[in-house]
């Protein structure tokens, strides 16, 4: 299997060639609110069909190429389609809710600076000149320079497949690359495994001794979330604003700080020769029964996130990994696999009734996700990771 990764490549136009860039994005975003509102009243949402009603129009009104507006055509289709996935999964809420309703009763609009697929027909690399050829309404912009890490425009040179996004943010023009890379070939005798401790003092405690600590990421979330309250209060333009700039770095900063945990715990686990074992924690919020301060403090890291980050490096890197059940992994002793809600007298401290072993919580918890990592691949319930689509 091949691992997929989505590489942000920046774009260096010149102020002529990011505004026709702009006029590219507000031109098929436009048509795309034609297309969306034909869909709508007409309830035609396959691609084919809403071809067969659109094409003509969005091509001779909005300008479009042949290609650009197939992709316009089949992003809005893609749109609907992804919606009736969200609705029929209960994501947006049950029928007749508020929520429901609102994302039912009218057409999908599309934001004018909204991403927009290119294929090969629109957009060319010359990855040794490090610029692109990449169509726009205004004409073909050719020798358009780009920039990125090295490392990951070699991944683009070499593993690029497929589409790339066109998008903008804050004034700054970027490709969005998928590559697909070979995985290495999984370590199939690994040297025992890594087991790894999510939580929220400490963010992830590997048996191996490591522990990364939350306190002072979560003294940052707690004045996050007392500012995204006093803004909330205020309800004016400027304070909505002042809340998604808000969010954006939040998600920015959970984003580095998971990929720098995962990336050490990989690299370990790959220098050790061993694999990584984590917790199966499909559902966990739906099970977990806590105190409402406790929920928002929980819910609100990327765990799911930061899991997804060490299985795709595992996987790039050869790196076993299997999910083991979580139950009372907090409350298993590690020496003698006692289990009593006892053994925690308190969040910090494990100590065994049985053996009087003694140890950290979260350090006594990853040696016994370690020991279970370990015999569920002896069994041969070894995890078959999915596979990953996620943005370098």
């Amino acid at each position: 299997m091949n691992v997929k990764l989505v590489i942000r490549v920046k774009l260096l136009p010149t102020p002529e060639q990011a505004s026709a860039l702009q006029a590219t994005l507000h031109a098929c975003n436009a048509a795309a609110d034609h297309v969306s509102h034909t869909a709508f009243t007409t309830g035609i949402k396959r691609n084919r069909e809403l071809r067969a009603l659109t094409y003509s129009t969005i091509k001779t009104h909005w300008s479009l190429g042949a290609q650009a507006a197939q992709h316009v055509i089949k992003k809005t289709s893609d749109a609907y389609a992804s919606l009736a996935g969200n609705l029929k999964a209960g994501n947006l809420g049950k029928p007749g809710s508020k929520r429901f309703r609102r994302a039912t009763e009218k057409p999908l609009t599309f934001r004018p600076d909204g991403a927009q697929p290119y294929d090969d027909r629109m957009l060319s690399w010359q990855m040794e000149q490090r610029t692109v050829s990449i169509w726009t309404v205004a004409g073909r912009v050719k020798r358009l320079p780009f920039t990125g890490d090295e490392s990951q425009l070699l991944l683009v040179a070499r593993h690029r497949q497929g589409e790339s996004d066109l998008i903008s943010q804050k004034g700054q023009w970027y490709l969005l690359a998928t590559v697909d890379i070979p995985e290495d070939t999984t370590n199939p005798a690994p040297q025992g495994f890594i087991g790894v401790d999510l939580g929220i003092t400490n963010i992830a405690t590997t048996s191996t001794g490591h522990r990364h600590s939350g306190r002072r990421i979560n003294r940052s979330r707690k004045n996050d979330r007392r500012n995204r309250d006093n803004l909330a209060r205020r309800q004016s333009r400027s304070a909505k604003r002042r809340a998604k700039r808000r969010a954006g770095r939040e998600a920015r900063r959970t984003r580095d700080i998971n990929h720098k945990i995962s990336k050490h715990i990989v690299t370990e686990a790959q220098r050790t020769g061993r694999g990584i074992a984590l917790e199966d924690l499909s559902g966990i919020r739906e099970r977990a029964r806590l105190k409402k301060p406790q929920r928002v403090t929980i819910n609100s890291w990327a765990f799911a996130q930061l899991g997804a980050f060490i299985e795709y490096k595992a996987r790039r890197a050869g790196v076993p990994v299997v999910h083991v059940h979580p139950a009372y992994t907090s409350q298993e002793c590690s020496r003698c696999h006692h289990i009593d809600r006892g053994n925690r007298p308190t969040q910090a401290e494990f100590s065994c009734r049985n053996c009087g072993f003694v140890e950290h919580a979260d350090l006594n918890a990853s040696h016994v996700i370690a020991d279970r990592g370990w015999w569920t691949w002896v069994c041969g319930a070894e995890s078959q990771v999915p596979a990953l689509t996620l943005i370098a």
